[in-house]
């Protein structure tokens, strides 16, 4: 019998497979994050009211039919020499005509998805300076965050390399206008 010489893995390689590997408690979620591996508990219900409000403004208001997916993993462009990253936004908005989510495996590529919407938790941080990075590597359009620590939504636009060149933060209360091709104003008063 004759051995086959291997190359050995990179230091990313490595993080990926055993990131790819994890498995975590029901409930949890594993993202890998420039670099980093993130595990997040489950939500609280203020976490979840915020992104029921949401959704339900964006299905029965927005100008394009939007599918939406909860918790769906999207592999995204990385900085530097870490491995792709693999994001969980709380919520992943597309035209319903795409048909995004239909067969898509775990872990699908974002091209097609029109916002992604992240309500701050346990690592607020990441969600408003990782996330933000990975998405706009992304090219992912929108990106809507709904800070509870701040009480403030902000809306990040135009995505440019590693961020997102326009945004507009409005405190919890003030409505806030999401383009095309949602095209319609987002209620925030039941978010105090």
């Amino acid at each position: 019998m004759t051995a086959m010489a291997h190359e050995p893995l990179t230091q990313e390689e490595v993080l990926l497979e055993g990131f790819l590997a994890l498995d975590t408690p029901e409930g949890f979620r594993a993202e890998l994050i420039e670099g980093e591996i993130v595990v997040t508990p489950p939500p609280d219900g203020e976490h979840e009211k915020y992104i029921s409000r949401i959704v339900r403004q964006v299905i029965k208001r927005s100008r394009t039919d939007m599918d939406f997916s909860g918790n769906k993993g999207l592999r995204l462009k990385s900085g530097e020499a870490c491995p792709k990253n693999h994001v969980v936004p709380d919520v992943t908005f597309a035209p319903i005509e795409l048909d995004l989510f239909g067969g898509a495996g775990s872990w699908m590529p974002c091209h097609g998805v029109a916002m992604v919407l992240e309500v701050t938790s346990t690592k607020p941080q990441a969600d408003r300076e990782a996330k933000r990075r990975c998405y706009a590597r992304g090219g992912i359009p929108l990106y809507l965050l709904a800070d509870r620590d701040t009480s403030q939504i902000t809306l990040f636009s135009a995505p440019e390399k590693d961020d997102y060149r326009e945004h507009c933060t409005l405190p919890f209360g003030k409505p806030l206008v999401l383009p095309e091709p949602f095209a319609f104003e987002l209620e925030t008063a039941d978010f105090l």
